[in-house]
């Protein structure tokens, strides 16, 4: 058998991402093809022996997608399953960054990263509050630049950099960093508590 794979997928945008992690660190761009039309097949490696999934803050459906897939195909393949916050794909190595989404109803999302480790929780703030919840100077990126970016520039100025899309290999990259990213049991990262409908 090969050396065990891993495969890490993000649907928390827009964009779908994948990638395949090889034991000795190169990555695969890899399209599952389930999510498209276009190409309908998957075709997974057989020595895929763990998925990681990133859990948001970001689509709901997305995120609970590529959660389902990923324990189904555990269940007949006994591949590990993890997940990661999908922010972390923002976070740099060297330095300090606050990663922050639109969390809709005036609301905004935000993570603090000290390199690829979570500072707090991520908590939600209304617009007014954005400066005084995040550290001066910090580098403020988004996952959500075409809904928020203006925002952003207004309050943050020059410390608001606009992003690359979120990716499945830059989420590898920071496990890989810091293993303690991957979270044993993965859920999505809820902002707010479920609401029951009656």
């Amino acid at each position: 058998m090969d050396a065990m794979k891993t495969l890490v997928i993000d649907r928390s945008t827009k964009v779908t991402s994948s990638v395949l992690l090889h034991e000795d660190g190169a990555l695969e761009t890899f399209d599952l093809g389930i999510w498209s039309q276009q190409s309908p097949c998957c075709h997974i490696p057989p020595s895929l022996g763990r998925i990681v999934v990133g859990l948001g803050p970001g689509s709901f459906a997305g995120i609970r997608s590529a959660l389902a897939f990923a324990l189904g195909w555990s269940i007949g393949s006994g591949a590990d399953v993890r997940g990661i916050v999908s922010a972390v794909a923002f976070a740099e190595a060297d330095k300090p960054v606050a990663v922050i989404g639109d969390a809709r109803r005036g609301k905004f999302w935000v993570a603090l990263f000290e390199g690829y480790r979570l500072v707090t929780g991520i908590f939600q703030v209304m617009r007014e509050d954005l400066d005084r919840r995040v550290p001066r100077g910090v580098k403020v990126v988004s996952p959500d630049d075409a809904r928020i970016a203006d925002v952003l520039k207004d309050v943050f100025g020059e410390s608001y950099s606009p992003a690359p899309p979120l990716s499945a290999e830059a989420l590898a990259h920071a496990f890989t960093a810091n293993p303690a990213l991957l979270v044993a049991e993965p859920r999505p990262v809820y902002l707010n508590p479920a609401v029951r409908c009656d």
